[in-house]
């Protein structure tokens, strides 16, 4: 049985410059922020003068919340800008944003997943001389919708809060492209009724966070749900698909991915599973969560 791996993608607009004391020093595009980061537990390497140098957005914590806070703007700095990202045909161009919750929009380790997905997409059209349908259950701002449909995949992205979805549309236009089913809906909800329906899907791809709310209320606690989520997506999947599941809860491994995967789907004919992580200057290593890819069906040998 092959092992798990470590996978970082290659981005000319994105760096993590340092991290350490459980922040998070980066560059997206030419401009850079400080986040807090709980899984950055060693020192950092630069000194804090060049941390202040270097900053242009400091997000700080307010009143006593883990999550929620302020920015703090260097002058010039902009609320609202853009990155780029290519790989291959496809050529994706994403707006980020300083949002309360320290977040700006993008999960730049995640890219090593739209390669997979663009790579299966094309794969699955020239086997089957026709268009793969690839749903996107909590899809947040898009990348993996944008994959998808730049390898030419009918894209349903699901997403339980509307105004991400509208970030999500602002991505697609920016990336030139059109087309994506847009679902403001619980996504347990949702494949729960398309499993009623008898829908397939040619891909399938999870992002869920430990913990989240429906647009109704609908209490999301990531390992009380899993189980059920993924043995509805296991009807939804098509016998020849792809699969790819994200995983952020912290103490959640890349083989219990596996393991609850493969008990739930058929065998796959390709797996890859592991964490996804960035190196910064240093070369320290730092986790952002892990994954499990698989492809089912013959295409796939």
């Amino acid at each position: 049985m092959q092992g798990p791996e470590i996978l970082t993608p290659v981005w000319e607009d994105y760096e993590l410059i340092d991290c350490g004391n459980f922040e998070k020093l980066e560059r997206f595009g030419r401009w850079v922020t400080v986040r807090p980061e709980p899984q950055a537990i060693w020192n950092r390497s630069l000194p804090e003068r060049e941390w202040e140098r270097l900053a242009t957005a400091v997000f700080r914590r307010e009143g006593g919340s883990e999550e929620r806070g302020r920015w703090l703007l260097r002058d010039g700095m902009p609320e609202q800008w853009f990155v780029g990202y290519r790989y291959g045909a496809m050529s994706l161009r994403m707006r980020l944003g300083l949002t309360s919750f320290k977040h700006v929009g993008l999960f730049p380790e995640q890219a090593e997943n739209w390669n997979f997905i663009y790579d299966s997409v094309s794969a699955l059209r020239r086997r089957r001389q026709e268009t793969p349908r690839v749903l996107n259950l909590f899809a947040y701002t898009g990348g993996a919708s944008l994959a998808a449909r730049s390898a030419g995949a009918d894209v349903t992205h699901i997403d339980a809060v509307r105004q991400v979805i509208t970030w999500s549309r602002e991505n697609m236009e920016a990336s030139g492209l059109d087309g994506i089913r847009w679902i403001v809906e619980d996504a347990l909800k949702f494949i729960r009724r398309e499993v009623r329906r008898g829908r397939r899907y040619d891909g399938i791809i999870l992002d869920p966070p430990a913990y989240g709310r429906g647009p109704e209320g609908e209490k999301w606690v990531l390992e009380q749900q899993i189980g059920e989520m993924l043995t509805c997506c296991a009807q939804l999947l098509a016998e020849e698909g792809f699969l790819v599941l994200n995983l952020y809860s912290m103490g959640l491994s890349a083989l219990l991915a596996k393991s609850i995967t493969n008990q739930l789907f058929p065998t796959p004919a390709r797996e890859r599973f592991g964490e996804l992580f960035f190196y910064d200057r240093a070369r320290k290593m730092l986790p952002l969560g892990v994954f499990y890819r698989a492809c089912y069906g013959r295409w796939a040998e």
